[in-house]
């Protein structure tokens, strides 16, 4: 979810708007994500509205009035006060108002696990690992023909209490919100968690696991190279064979053997 002009604007502002409210919070948090999501699920499906508040040449205080009246007490007054300036501003496209709102959920859903993000992206990444490594249970979230509600109640026997509330507000939003499969929806969330802490997202390929000291100097010599700190996903992959396979945004760094060994044998062909 790639926010442009006017739009990639409008969330910069509402998204330090947003840090204010929630500052210190969790509860508070938490209250404005569930509203965010609820919203955004609003605008997604009653056209009128979302056309209503993103055109440009209705009063900004009528948008803003209409949004009170018709939200009024459902969502709470945190977020009623950032839907309400949201749509006075302007949008490079209608559904962005909707896109935006969903993404403000999302950082006020990880915002509400306080201390406790770098656990948050640690679970995101693990759920999204077994979604992916599970396919009847990765069938079953993406079936079109059990309700939103269904999928919800299935992410909840898997994760109630042993995950934290943040983990499970994330994993619900993944089967009702507008990321085009479960596992998309999991990996962005993560990167979320990572940015809204000003880290970077690292997915490191490896034949074995790797101790709490190699993954301590990996991160340290990363978050060097890229000048933030760096959230590592670690992936034990057999195909590794053997060496270090690191991802970050567009950049690979490949210290596989297998790697290696292609080189070697592209260069004997060469």
């Amino acid at each position: 979810m790639e926010f442009r002009g006017a739009s990639a604007e409008a969330v910069a502002a509402l998204t330090e708007q947003l840090t204010t409210q929630v500052s210190g919070s969790a509860e508070t948090a938490a209250a404005v994500a569930d509203s965010l999501f609820s919203v955004s699920q609003t605008l997604r499906t009653e056209a009128a509205l979302r056309r209503f508040v993103t055109d440009g040449s209705v009063p900004a205080e009528a948008k803003s009035g209409l949004v009170r009246e018709v939200l009024g007490t459902k969502v709470s007054a945190a977020a009623l006060d950032l839907v309400a300036d949201a749509v006075t501003r302007r949008w490079t496209s209608t559904m962005d108002l909707a896109y935006a709102i969903e993404r403000l959920g999302e950082i006020a859903a990880v915002r509400s696990a306080g201390d406790e993000a770098g656990r948050l992206a640690d679970e995101l990444f693990s759920l999204g690992r077994i979604v992916q490594e599970n396919p009847p249970l990765r069938d079953a979230l993406s079936d079109p023909a059990r309700s939103i509600d269904d999928k919800a109640a299935l992410l909840t026997s898997l994760l109630g209490g042993k995950a934290l509330p943040a983990t499970l507000t994330l994993a619900k939003q993944s089967v009702a919100g507008t990321h085009r499969t479960v596992s998309v929806a999991l990996d962005e969330y993560t990167k979320v968690a990572a940015a809204v802490h000003g880290e970077g997202v690292a997915t490191v390929r490896v034949a074995t696991p790797l101790n709490e000291a190699d993954q301590r100097r990996l991160g340290q010599a990363l978050a060097r190279q890229y000048g933030r700190e760096i959230h590592l996903n670690v992936i034990v992959d057999p195909e590794v064979v053997g060496g270090i396979k690191v991802e970050l945004g567009d950049d690979v760094i490949d210290g596989t053997v297998a790697s290696r060994l292609d080189d070697a044998r592209r260069r004997l062909v060469g």
